[in-house]
């Protein structure tokens, strides 16, 4: 059964999209079956690993408002063992035509139902919000990974999140739990780092990973070209964290 593990901040520009193609990457490098579901309109992760979104003819979209459509259908490989289910331009109004829907929470983790023996890993990128689409990716989940940008407002909003996951918790899926935070976009000649480490450590005692993730330009280029930064450059510093963060995450199953 697929260990699936929501990637989730509901602030922007935190290297959310980042930090899930580059970890399914290398969890696929790593000999791990890997299956990526972007739930974000704006289809980074998919672009991410060179998809053209306007081009596809199904994606996540189509799995969540259209029942006859299977996820295997949707489902693109990036290579043997790294599969994505990419996100389309028509995603922006899933959210508007689920409302009225029954168990509109729950259509994303009903559809992953059917490939969970297909994968070890399932990763999922929300939105930058706390809405329909995101709840949906959070009651799919079993495990919250939380990037944690190194810079002075990292933390805002951080309660609201926590609070979130509580009532997802409560109400939707008892089952979910914190894997941790990963700091990302980090200066080692920066004090505020540290300071940011050390808050975070508050919120998070026993869940913060040791990999951190540096402020690397190698890691800010491989989007433009399409691929995950273990194919752009691996003996970059941005790519040697991301092994180390997917060898610590296989350690924690």
């Amino acid at each position: 059964m697929a260990r699936i593990i929501s990637v989730v901040n509901q602030k922007g520009g935190v290297g959310k999209t980042t930090t899930t193609i580059n970890l399914a990457a290398y969890l696929a490098d790593l000999g791990k079956r890997v299956l990526v579901v972007d739930i974000d309109p704006q289809g980074n992760a998919s672009s991410g690993f060179g998809l053209d979104h306007k081009q596809l003819k199904k994606g996540v979209y189509e799995v969540l408002v259209n029942p006859e459509t299977k996820i295997t259908e949707a489902v693109r490989a990036h290579q043997k063992n790294l599969h994505i289910l990419p996100s389309t331009p028509d995603l922006a109004g899933a959210a508007i035509e689920l409302v009225n829907q029954a168990s509109r929470e729950y259509r994303l983790r009903e559809n992953l139902n059917d490939v969970l023996d297909l994968y070890d890993f399932i990763l999922i990128d929300n939105p930058p919000s706390l809405g329909l689409l995101t709840i949906n990716g959070l009651v799919a989940a079993s495990e919250i990974l939380i990037p944690v940008q190194c810079e002075y407002y990292a933390l805002e909003g951080l309660s609201q999140l926590l609070s979130t996951i509580d009532l997802i918790k409560e109400h939707l899926q008892p089952e979910l739990k914190i894997l941790g935070a990963v700091m990302t976009m980090h200066d080692s000649r920066n004090r505020l780092s540290q300071a940011v480490f050390d808050e975070l450590y508050q919120h998070f005692p026993n869940h913060i990973f040791r990999s951190v993730i540096p402020r690397n330009v190698r890691l800010a280029e491989a989007p433009s070209y399409g691929k995950p930064i273990k194919e752009y450059d691996q003996h970059s510093s941005g790519a040697r964290a991301y092994r180390r963060l997917a060898q610590e995450i296989i350690l924690t199953s």
